[in-house]
C-alpha cells in the first residue's frame, strides 16, 4: 500500500451527535433547575400551540355548574360563569406568552439600538440618549406601566406598549455599558487602525461580544413581564372579559374570594413561568461566566 501524507495527517471529523452531547454538558442542561425550566417553557409553549386541537370545553362557554369545586369532570372547577379554570389557565399561555415574548423583542431591540449608539458614538449623542433612558427610569416600574396603559385605554395591545416603554431603558443602559468596555480592548484598536469602517467596527466587532448579558437579563425578564402584564390585567387596564388572560382570571378569582379554585390555576401558571426563566436565565449567567463555571 503507497504512503499517503495527506490521509494520515486528516483528522477525524466529530460525529454531530458528540458535538452535541459536549454543547449539553458545556450548558449545564443536566442540572435539575435547568431541565425543570426547559421542561416547563416547552411544555407551555406545545399546549398553547395545540390546545385548540384536544381541549373538551370552550374557554368562554359554559362547560359545567357555576363555582362547582375541583372534581374529576373539572380538575380545577369552574369559575362563576361555569366555564372551566383548568382549560382556560391553558388557553390563557395563548396570551401572556405571546405578550412576553413580543414586548421583549422590541424592547431589547430598541434598547440594544439607543445603547449601541449612545455608547459608541458619546458625547451628545450619548447624553441625549441617556438623559432620556433615566427620566423613564425614574419613576417605579409599575406606576410607569399603569400610568401608560391607563391613558391609552384598556386592552393586550396598549398593555403590551406600555410595557415596552418600560422596559426599553434596562436594555439601552446595559448595552452602553457592555459597548464602553468593549471598545477598550486590543482587537478594536487594531480593526481601527486596519481602516475599519465605524458602521462595521460597531457591528462586527463590538456588538457580537456584548450580547451575552443581553441574553441573561432577556431571559430573566420573561417573568417579569408576565407578571407585570397579569397585574395590569388584574387591576382591569390589561385583557378584558371573557379573555382567559391570567391576571384578568386572577380578577376574577378575587372577586369570589371562598371559591380558592379559580385563582389557583393562573396563580401557579405564573408562579412557574416566573421560576422557569429565573432557573434558565442563572443557567445562561453561569455558562457566559467563566468565573461561574469555575
Amino acid at each position: 500500500m503507497l504512503f499517503s501524507p495527506a490521509r494520515t495527517l486528516e483528522r477525524p471529523r466529530p460525529r454531530l451527535s458528540a458535538s452535541v452531547g459536549r454543547f449539553v454538558r458545556h450548558l449545564g442542561w443536566r442540572q435539575a433547575p435547568v431541565i425543570f425550566a426547559v421542561a416547563v417553557l416547552v411544555s407551555l409553549v406545545v399546549i398553547a400551540v395545540t390546545i385548540p386541537w384536544w381541549t373538551p370545553y370552550d374557554p368562554i362557554g359554559l362547560a359545567g355548574r357555576r363555582l362547582q369545586p375541583p372534581s374529576a369532570a373539572h380538575w380545577l372547577g369552574t369559575d362563576a360563569l361555569g366555564r372551566d379554570v383548568l382549560v382556560r389557565t391553558l388557553y390563557g399561555a395563548r396570551y401572556s406568552l405571546p405578550i412576553a415574548v413580543s414586548v421583549l423583542i422590541v424592547a431589547v431591540g430598541i434598547g440594544v439600538a439607543v445603547g449601541a449608539l449612545a455608547g459608541f458614538l458619546g458625547g451628545i449623542v450619548d447624553n441625549v440618549l441617556m438623559r432620556l433612558a433615566d427620566i423613564t427610569l425614574a419613576f417605579p416600574p409599575v406606576l410607569l406601566a399603569m400610568a401608560i396603559a391607563a391613558s391609552l385605554g384598556p386592552g393586550l395591545v396598549n398593555t403590551a406598549l406600555a410595557l415596552i416603554i418600560v422596559w426599553w431603558p434596562i436594555y439601552a443602559r446595559l448595552m452602553r455599558a457592555q459597548v464602553l468596555n468593549v471598545k477598550k480592548l486590543d482587537h478594536v484598536d487594531a480593526a481601527i487602525v486596519g481602516g475599519v469602517k465605524p458602521g462595521r467596527l460597531l457591528v462586527k466587532h463590538i456588538m457580537p461580544l456584548c450580547w451575552s448579558p443581553i441574553l441573561v437579563n432577556m431571559t430573566m425578564d420573561v417573568g417579569q413581564v408576565i407578571l407585570l402584564a397579569a397585574g395590569l390585567s388584574f387591576i382591569g387596564l390589561g385583557a378584558q372579559p371573557p379573555t382567559p388572560e391570567w391576571g384578568q382570571m386572577i380578577a376574577e378569582g378575587a372577586s369570589n374570594f371562598y371559591c380558592w379554585w379559580i385563582a389557583l390555576g393562573p396563580g401557579m401558571a405564573i408562579f412557574l413561568v416566573s421560576l422557569s426563566s429565573n432557573f434558565l436565565g442563572d443557567a445562561l449567567r453561569d455558562v457566559s461566566d467563566p468565573r461561574g463555571r469555575q
